[in-house]
């Protein structure tokens, strides 16, 4: 007399299951992108603070503090041309590049450097001609791009180098990196400015040391390998 339940349909209850889609902020449709948003899934390295997009033609260099696992400074490269990033905190209400854009200007200029304002991918940056100390103690100059991009609560800093600094197509792959970092800013209280902490992972902190312990072994080694002294002669 009574009819069965009809079971759930399997793309209904998929459906049912879903987590609603992730926001997209109009400020950043493409990225970088906060942890909140719906950012699109890739191989990243988790630093902490910041998730970096990985590639076998990318290779991450790292600062370390003194006898830590915390991470300074992370520069990535690719050819001829680096990309360095950094996180910040910012004010909720307010983002920061345009402020810091006119410090650094002033900066640059202190330097010596040759510093003008132009549009870039992600917006109004600074393109510079700084002094550097080449080999042999000869100064000259060296092309970088500096840009930023405010999130919620957050201040990402980008500087590019080398190649890509003056050749577009040259520094294309590392702006499609930068644009992939995902960053995590955190709940806690923190001024504005302040660096968000990086951390870098076990596995990278293993391969980082052994490189170091294998660097030292084949120095040590040369230091010993001294020819062996001639035999005397015979009469």
């Amino acid at each position: 007399m009574f009819g069965r339940r009809r079971k759930e349909a399997p793309a209904e209850a998929d459906a049912l299951r879903a987590e609603p889609p992730r926001p997209v902020s109009p400020d950043r449709p493409e990225g970088p992108w906060d942890e909140s948003e719906g950012f699109p899934e890739r191989e990243r390295v988790d630093l902490g603070a910041l998730r970096i997009p990985t590639g076998a033609d990318i290779k991450l260099q790292f600062k370390m503090q003194t006898g830590q696992s915390r991470v300074l400074e992370v520069v990535m490269l690719h050819g001829r041309t680096t990309l360095q990033a950094n996180a910040f905190a910012a004010p909720k209400s307010s983002g920061l590049w345009d402020e810091v854009r006119q410090e650094m200007a002033a900066e640059l200029k202190q330097l010596g450097a040759e510093a003008e304002e132009a549009e870039g991918p992600f917006g109004t940056e600074l393109r510079a001609q700084v002094p550097v100390q080449g080999p042999e103690g000869r100064t000259g100059k060296q092309p970088a791009r500096f840009f930023g991009v405010d999130g919620p609560r957050w201040f990402l800093r980008g500087v590019i180098r080398g190649e890509g600094a003056q050749d577009a197509e040259a520094g294309a792959r590392l702006e499609e990196v930068f644009r992939g970092i995902v960053v995590v800013r955190g709940d806690d209280p923190r001024p504005p400015r302040e660096p968000l902490e990086l951390r870098m992972p076990p596995q990278l902190r293993e391969a980082a040391q052994q490189a170091a312990q294998q660097a030292q072994a084949a120095q040590k080694q040369a230091g010993n390998g001294r020819p062996p002294a001639q035999p005397p002669r015979r009469a």
